[in-house]
């Protein structure tokens, strides 16, 4: 069985505010599964073991985008520094 990358969600986060780009749930997904792959599972301060999509959902309820355009961003003051 290969061996999982586990990505802190910040690195996600961080790679949204590098794009200066909106997005939409289908193409953070796109995006997240591009740079860490498919295999990768996501952590966080409270949360552990997350695909993209359980990712996406978990920084959607922590209030971590932000509306720009058509879709949604994040700021570097969304991200923690703990």
């Amino acid at each position: 069985m290969p061996s999982l990358n586990h990505i802190h969600g910040h690195a996600v986060m961080e790679m949204m505010v590098a794009s200066e780009k909106a997005y939409t749930r289908d193409s953070l997904k796109e995006d997240i599964l591009t740079r860490f792959g498919p295999d990768s599972r996501f952590f966080t301060c409270s949360a552990e073991g997350m695909t993209a999509d359980e990712l996406i959902n978990f920084l959607e309820h922590k209030g971590k985008f932000v509306s720009q355009g058509s879709g949604f961003s994040t700021h570097q003051d969304k991200i923690c520094n703990h």
